[in-house]
């Protein structure tokens, strides 16, 4: 069937999808990090891509707590940012997005003709999306497993090395099957996050303690939400009081400790591939 039936009025059935991979990699993050290798900064990268500086923030940050590798680089430079570059690594992804995405249009169209001959077939197609409110969503690789009477800790090593426990119950890990070296997904709460400067982590129950440097920091009229570079390219987002952050001196730049006991971590596994 000629393509141009893909072509159809509006009322004509018609099959529409956009492509996302990792469930959050979409046209618009991908639109963001050509934005970022044309300019070079994040702030005019957002301009571009229809973006907020903070929206343009939180999708880079996501992007590369998803990803094995770290994307996109920065560096701090006040309250526009610093300098802003794509890793090789986040160069790679953005070929084979192009790449993608042009078979998926022409998928798109071939199914469409298939559809115009058929459309009672449109009954079989249903929506999908899959969304989340987690603030903080780290990639991570399983380290140990270790079984308790009730419960089970499992230490879990981010990208760059840091590592984090959680606590979990024994028929989670049962329900999970959960074993090392499997890839897990890492989900913690902004307000279950606390800040600390210098060497508090000894003194504090908290169970996880891990050391960055404060890349983002928003004063609202009660809360604050800092955001905290780890030393491997994750980022952790953690929401305080804003009285705390004035008390602890909190600057862009500054060197904090994000602190979080081991039951406020949430596993969360990847859907198998098909």
């Amino acid at each position: 069937m000629d393509k141009t039936h893909s072509r159809q009025p509006v009322e004509s059935p018609r099959v529409e999808g956009e492509l996302r991979l990792a469930g959050a990699l979409d046209s618009r993050m991908m639109g963001l990090l050509r934005a970022i290798a044309h300019t070079g900064s994040i702030n005019q990268a957002a301009k571009q891509a229809g973006l907020s500086y903070k929206g343009a923030w939180q999708m880079i940050e996501r992007a590369n707590n998803l990803s094995p590798k770290v994307l996109v680089a920065t560096s701090t430079g006040g309250s526009k940012g610093g300098g802003t570059s794509l890793t090789a690594a986040g160069q790679s992804l953005l070929n084979l997005f192009d790449e993608l995405e042009a078979r998926h249009r022409q998928f798109i169209d071939q199914l469409n003709c298939q559809l115009l001959a058929d459309p009672e077939a449109m009954l079989l197609l249903k929506p999908l999306a899959v969304k989340t409110s987690a603030t903080n969503q780290l990639f991570g690789t399983i380290e140990t497993i270790s079984a308790g009477v009730v419960n089970t800790e499992v230490a879990v090593r981010l990208k760059g090395g840091e590592r984090i426990v959680a606590t979990i119950t024994n028929q989670t890990v049962a329900a999970f099957a959960l074993a090392q070296g499997g890839t897990i997904l890492l989900i913690i709460n902004a307000p279950e996050i606390g800040v600390a400067k210098a060497a508090e982590c000894g003194r504090l129950s908290a169970r996880n303690c891990l050391k960055g440097v404060i890349i983002r920091l928003q004063q609202e009229e009660v809360d604050s939400e800092v955001v905290i570079r780890l030393p491997g390219g994750d980022s952790l987002v953690a929401t305080i009081t804003r009285l705390s952050a004035e008390a602890l001196g909190l600057t862009l730049g500054t060197t904090v400790y994000a602190i979080f006991k081991s039951n406020a971590v949430m596993l969360a596994l990847q859907p198998p591939e098909r």
